[in-house]
């Protein structure tokens, strides 16, 4: 009861973040993002953001399609994504590192 009297004195809670862990500032509201590890809606400016650059064929095949190839200099295409995370799916699948104050 003491620790409520006090809060109310102080009329605010503490923050734990400056930005309260988004970087949306002056926006109101929004748009939310899939997580691509548990499914989650997520705000697009809270979410982790990753750009993922992969081959279109995997790395053992690679060497079979330059041998059977007719062009001696072809490059492969890759696939370019976007990647989307919750900050509980990113820590727990280790893209980042907890989060600091």
């Amino acid at each position: 009861s003491r620790r409520l009297c006090a809060r109310r004195q102080l009329g605010t809670m503490s923050k734990k973040r400056r930005n309260n862990g988004r970087n949306k500032s002056g926006r109101g509201h929004v748009r939310r993002v899939r997580c691509e590890a548990s499914g989650v809606l997520v705000p697009k400016d809270k979410a982790i953001k990753r750009f993922m650059v992969r081959n279109i064929v995997d790395a053992s095949a690679v060497r079979d399609l330059q041998e059977a190839s007719v062009y001696d200099t072809y490059a492969l295409p890759k696939i370019y994504r976007k990647v989307y995370y919750c900050i509980s799916a990113a820590i727990h699948s280790k893209v980042v590192r907890v989060r600091s104050r």
